[in-house]
């Protein structure tokens, strides 16, 4: 069941923000933690990031980095470990999330 936005926003408020953990490799990881988000780093060079759908639905995201494909994302980390992403995520299957990422927090849109 699909949790309603005004409960979303609420619960995003109260939680800590979301943190970036690093492993390398090219790709994240099966098991991925309930808020944080995984980026896979080979060799010095970010490949994706790994986080679960903030809608509670249980679906594993992964989206690129690399330029070279398309679609990709931008992923910058703050000094506190913040994770923000560009552009918005939009999922156009499933539960058809649409969100921002910014400084460790999930904007809905």
């Amino acid at each position: 069941m699909k949790k309603p936005k005004w409960l979303l926003k609420c619960i995003e408020f109260v939680l800590p923000t979301r943190k970036t953990l690093v492993v390398e490799g090219d790709s994240p990881p099966n098991t991925l933690p309930y808020r944080n988000l995984v980026l896979a780093r080979e060799g010095g060079e970010d490949w994706a990031v790994g986080f679960m759908c903030p809608c509670g639905c249980g679906k594993k995201l992964e989206l690129m980095l690399i330029q070279e494909v398309k679609p990709h994302w931008k992923l910058m980390v703050d000094h506190s470990n913040r994770p923000t992403l560009h552009p918005s995520v939009w999922l156009k299957t499933g539960c058809r999330s649409h969100f921002w990422l910014r400084n460790g927090r999930v904007i809905w849109c």
